[in-house]
């Protein structure tokens, strides 16, 4: 499998803004409708992020190709894009940055981190923000809260993405489920989490609903293991987990620390009849299961997925394969994909586009149903700005690469659990 390098995405990403408003663009052209997309695409978060800048640019690209925004006389989309270079600070810089050069709505960012960071640039400025990948609850919770209390008039933030209680609440399911499935009901799964705000919420999260679902399986709720993330070094928190005598080892990882993980749960040889993971980026990723290898062979994790079931998702996931050099149309590219759908779909909508209220508006109307990843019926939005019918998918990593494997109606292939003994 061909790498993609910074080199080859950067040249990746200006060949596509070309095709969305860049300087490849005709000057004689309607006016474009500007989004801010923000995302990690240097850093150690750099392969998930650079697929969602990818997917978004493809989705514009499909958007503008198809005639624009109809209802608006063919109006084109336009990216201003920008990086967080994988620091949490860097969100709101950022996100300021491309509102000042003329974003009307903004997107992003990846991790949860840099996306509560945009927040406030989002409410400051009145610019309607749509989370494509973020999963800490406080996010649109803390707005709604502040709206309703008065602190606020309105809520410009809006995400099409599971939180973390949600990923919790079909984690524990999904488990019970697959170990039913397999007539298995481990007695000692160990928590392990990368300790920042993502991994924190995740693994809340995942603690809440099991404590919730009381399952035959048991989770040892006072042994979990955290991490500084990013690690150097994960040998002591392995060793931990080993003295725990694990049945299975649940971790929420980064990229970075699944690299450390993974290769160190076979140097200390545990015992343990899988890896699976409440939800978390560092399992799919087509660059880390390069790196990984067999170590990654076998593992799980509970993730929002893309419906392979269907064909223009599959006609999509062809075309990326092409522009990315070979990488899976995954959670990362997905759903940055179908935040652009979404947009356009508001925008359509909207009865007028230089009134940040008015695209508010017609967010909370939202009833999308094209979409390209799994969801439980069409992307609305609640109360809190968050979209209840996003839900996860369990990936597995079959003969090197993710595939679905439950809930039954999204699997492609059938899970192997417990995983085989080397």
């Amino acid at each position: 499998m061909t790498r993609l390098t910074r080199r080859t995405f950067l040249k990746i990403a200006v060949g596509g803004a070309a095709v969305v408003g860049g300087p490849g663009a005709p000057r004689a052209q309607a006016k474009t409708f500007k989004i801010g997309a923000v995302h990690p695409v240097t850093g150690p978060l750099a392969e998930p992020g650079q697929a969602c800048r990818l997917g978004a640019q493809m989705a514009v690209e499909a958007v503008n190709a198809a005639g624009g925004i109809k209802g608006k006389g063919g109006l084109k989309l336009e990216l201003l894009v920008g990086d967080t270079q994988t620091k949490p600070e860097n969100g709101r810089v950022e996100a300021e940055r491309v509102v000042n050069q003329g974003a009307q709505m903004l997107l992003g960012s990846f991790d949860s981190g840099s996306t509560n960071a945009m927040v406030s640039v989002a409410q400051q400025k009145r610019v309607p923000f749509l989370i494509d990948i973020a999963a800490a609850d406080p996010i649109t919770a803390n707005v709604a809260k502040s709206v309703k209390e008065g602190q606020q008039k309105v809520q410009y933030v809006y995400r099409n993405f599971p939180t973390a209680s949600s990923f919790g609440r079909k984690a524990v399911q999904y488990f019970t489920e697959i170990f039913a499935e397999a007539k298995v009901t481990p007695k000692r799964v160990v928590l392990m989490y990368c300790n920042d705000l993502f991994g924190q919420s995740q693994s809340r999260g995942f603690l809440a609903a099991y404590k919730v679902a009381k399952p035959a399986w048991t989770l040892l709720e006072d042994d979990v293991i955290a991490w500084p993330e990013p690690p150097s070094d994960l040998s002591t928190e392995v060793s931990k987990a080993k003295a725990l005598k694990p049945d299975v080892i649940s971790p929420i990882t980064r990229p970075a620390s699944a690299q450390l993980l993974l290769p160190e749960i076979r140097k200390q040889r545990l015992d343990i009849l899988g890896i699976i993971g409440p939800g978390s980026p560092g399992f799919y990723e087509a660059g880390q299961i390069a790196v990984l290898k067999d170590d990654v062979e076998y593992a799980m994790v509970s993730n929002p997925w893309a419906n392979f079931k269907n064909p223009r998702t599959n006609q999509v996931a062809d075309e990326y394969k092409k522009r990315s050099h070979g990488k899976t149309f995954d959670t990362n590219s997905g759903y940055s994909y179908d935040a652009i759908l979404v947009i356009a779909d508001v925008l359509e909508r909207a009865t007028n586009l230089d009134d940040a209220d008015a695209i508010v508006d017609a967010l909370k109307t939202t009833n999308y149903t094209g979409g390209l990843m799994q969801y439980a019926g069409p992307i609305h939005f609640n109360e809190l700005g968050d979209n209840p019918n996003a839900v996860t998918t369990m990936t597995q990593i079959l003969g090197q690469k993710a595939v679905a494997v439950w809930p039954r109606e999204a699997a492609l292939q059938k899970f192997v659990f417990p995983r085989p003994r080397a």
